[in-house]
């Protein structure tokens, strides 16, 4: 049989790029693209009034946990090397009210989970806390709600500016070395970055929710949390069409003291999050949400997708795309899979 490669009416490529992909050492000796466990971040939820860890069904695998159940989660994710854990409290529906008290209470449910993750490993594990009051109050949103001169219910922004400083000292006082600011707040960075150095909390970093959007990739996220939400977050998350205004975000937040900032969901926005990738002076994050952790999972379970090839296939294009921290449930195990 004629070779093809010296057939005389056939052209020889000179630049052959499988050369660099002829087996599994030369790939990975020319690999453009490195995932460390220490850039993962694992979110968590500490729920109020349960004795076990709860299942959410929506996120097969995911679950509450108790105080105990999230040490001996934290425990798995200082083994794999995981850099971070992000806390999220669920009250129990009676602790809620109408401004979210919970959320700075030194006995609340968040700032207890954050104690004993600090008390247990100090700083082997980078504690980092959600600075929102959507999961404590009563009516789901992310701040306090005002009506506007048009009878319309509103979220008062500058309302709740005061209270996401008293809920970020809260949990510096808890020990966080993180506060993650995610309201979408106009001027949050500046009033929480005041309050933390007033308190004394210099060296408490901000990681800003700066380029969060708006959209339908949270459902599974509100089972999680237990929300209340009714209605929606337009009014403050960014319009999923918009981009320029996500590089005025991450300006205005950097320049308000955010040590990092963030693009939130990933995979919709990784043409965002490489701008921003672009642009920040520094670390910038992304958030592989709910809906996207939901949506592998359930194709995976349905035989329609090798669910370890496409976690590590979405963690690698969100890091090819300029994340250089990443929040994902899949923490711990993906840290697994890149230590076989």
């Amino acid at each position: 049989m004629t070779n093809p490669g010296t057939h005389p009416d056939i052209a020889t490529p000179f630049r052959r790029p499988r050369r660099l992909r002829t087996s599994a050492t030369m790939r990975d000796f020319v690999a453009e693209t490195h995932l460390d466990p220490a850039q993962f971040v694992l979110p968590v939820f500490i729920a109020d009034g349960i004795d076990a860890p709860r299942d959410i069904s929506a996120m097969p695998g995911v679950q509450q946990h108790t105080e105990d159940s999230l040490l001996r989660l934290a425990e798995d994710a200082v083994k794999a090397g995981v850099g971070s854990i992000d806390v999220f409290g669920v009250p129990t529906p009676e602790d809620k009210d109408a401004t979210g008290s919970q959320a700075w209470a030194a006995d609340g449910i968040l700032n207890k989970g954050v104690a004993a993750l600090r008390r247990e490993f100090g700083d082997d594990l980078l504690v980092m806390a959600d600075t929102c009051l959507d999961e404590f109050t009563d009516h789901g949103h992310c701040g306090v709600l005002t009506t506007d001169r048009f009878g319309k219910t509103v979220v008062d922004n500058d309302a709740t500016l005061p209270l996401y400083a008293q809920m970020a000292v809260s949990q510096a006082e808890a020990g966080a070395h993180i506060v993650s600011p995610s309201g979408m707040m106009d001027g949050q960075i500046r009033v929480i970055r005041e309050a933390l150095d007033a308190a004394g909390f210099q060296d408490v970093s901000i990681l800003a929710y700066s380029a969060k959007y708006a959209g339908a990739f949270y459902g599974p996220f509100r089972e999680a949390v237990g929300s209340s939400l009714q209605g929606d977050r337009k009014t403050y998350q960014q319009d999923p069409r918009n981009a320029r205004e996500s590089l005025l975000e991450v300006e205005l937040d950097i320049e308000e003291g955010a040590d990092m900032v963030m693009v939130k969901p990933a995979m919709p926005h990784l043409d965002i999050l490489r701008e921003v990738a672009d642009m920040s002076s520094v670390p910038v994050a992304a958030y592989q949400v709910s809906g996207e952790y939901s949506m592998i999972s359930a194709a995976a379970q349905n035989g329609w997708i090798d669910r370890e090839k496409a976690i590590m296939d979405s963690l690698y294009g969100i890091r090819r795309a300029g994340a250089d921290i990443i929040l994902t449930y899949w923490a711990v195990e993906a840290a697994g899979l890149l230590a076989r």
